[in-house]
């Protein structure tokens, strides 16, 4: 996996990358969770919504490094 990745010049962490998709792809997850009404049956939301996305970001950085070898 690469360290960083160059923006116009600025090497930004491919983590922060990763965590801007992660918590795109929550909020996306977030939605459809809340329009369904599952968040009726959820105890703690905040406690929820931070372990999906730490799911989702170890799901992405498992499939970057798959996709590296």
């Amino acid at each position: 996996m690469y360290g960083e990745f160059s923006l116009y010049g600025v090497f930004v962490p491919t983590l922060l990358g990763l965590m801007l998709l992660a918590y795109l792809l929550k909020s996306g997850l977030r939605v459809v969770l809340q329009r369904t009404g599952a968040y009726r049956h959820i105890w703690h939301p905040a406690l929820f919504n931070l372990a999906v996305y730490v799911i989702v970001l170890g799901g992405l950085f498992s499939l970057m490094r798959w996709m590296q070898s």
